[in-house]
């Protein structure tokens, strides 16, 4: 049986101490054990970023590659050796900033490949300046007065870009981690993985609304593929869509008549349900954590292959390519 440290490089772990980063990477080495996957055939690809060290501190190939272009050269990657496994290491700044468009455009795609985003509200590298996802009025050396814009929401716009498997998970749960990871890997297509991650220097307690001791049990939303949307403590609360309207409410059960019948039955292949999840938020609402949509369909680079497949049954001929480079607008240069 091969163990995590296996996939542990030679060189000198360097984040913050304390920070998310380190989990991470501890569920991924366990993730990579127990899959047992070939080092020589896994590929790790960054951009920029705390987040962006990640090939360095795991033994396989990778490429640390400049900001917010990490899908793009992973794209060329799968589509030059669909048989390698690739994984995409990205932060909130560097995938959803300057990497937006790469990141839309390899999920629309549906590349082979897992996507991990470090979500910790805020650039850790370069010194705690408002990132993409910082909540509104954060103060920083870059919004000293506190930011002005709305947050993105990764998942939403993993969503809403036509991503077919995205999922949620936080860096300090393990288990959970590894089980979210493994579910990403076995996808065959794109997949989106947000990991809400602690930034203890520039953004310390960023998440705590949802992930501290005292309030995880209320405010986490654990879903799971056919069972019940519960949750709390007691596992007495619920979401149910409010009678009469399209609005989700949360339901204590036992009370005004409410029963497990009442409450929304998690069902990962379904888009609205999704959209609807993602968008939860606490107070008002616990945050879903676990596979919010898995819907898979034909890869892009297994479409790209079985089209030059076609294309190279059968030789052009001479007739047929002078047709090509004729056909259309020509124009004679004298």
């Amino acid at each position: 049986m091969i163990a995590p440290k296996n996939y542990a490089s030679d060189q000198e772990v360097r984040w913050c101490p304390g920070c998310g980063d380190y989990a991470i990477l501890k569920a991924m080495q366990k993730t990579l054990a127990d899959l047992g996957v070939e080092r020589e055939r896994t590929v790790f690809v960054s951009g920029i970023g705390c987040a962006a060290r990640f090939p360095y501190y795991v033994s396989t190939y990778g490429f640390h590659t400049i900001h917010g272009r990490a899908p793009a050269f992973a794209t060329g990657i799968k589509l030059a050796n669909p048989a390698l496994d690739v994984w995409v290491i990205t932060g909130d700044g560097d995938g959803l900033s300057i990497g937006g468009n790469h990141m839309l455009h390899v999920l629309r795609r549906n590349v082979d490949l897992q996507v991990v985003l470090f979500n910790n509200e805020i650039y850790g590298l370069t010194k705690g300046q408002y990132s993409p996802t910082s909540k509104r009025g954060t103060r920083s050396p870059s919004s000293p007065q506190g930011s002005l814009e709305l947050p993105v929401a990764p998942c939403a716009v993993a969503l809403g870009a036509g991503g077919r498997f995205i999922a949620r998970s936080i860096d300090t749960m393990q288990p959970h981690l590894v089980e979210v990871l493994t579910r990403a890997h076995a996808h065959r297509g794109a997949s989106f993985v947000e990991i809400f991650q602690n930034c203890l220097v520039f953004n310390d307690g960023a998440h705590a609304a949802f992930t501290g001791k005292g309030v995880a049990s209320e405010a986490q939303l654990h879903v799971e593929h056919g069972k019940p949307l519960v949750f709390g403590a007691e596992r007495t609360k619920g979401l149910r869509v409010k009678p009469g309207s399209l609005e989700v409410e949360v339901v204590t059960l036992g009370q005004n008549g409410v029963t497990e019948r009442d409450i929304l039955v998690h069902d990962e292949t379904s888009r609205t349900l999704a959209a609807m999840l993602v968008d939860l938020k606490p107070p008002a609402f616990p945050m879903a954590i676990g596979v919010l949509y898995c819907d898979p369909m034909p890869s892009y680079e297994h479409d790209v292959q079985q089209q030059l497949q076609q294309a190279g049954a059968r030789p052009a001929s001479e007739a047929e390519m002078d047709a090509v480079l004729r056909g259309g607008r020509t124009w004679e240069v004298p």
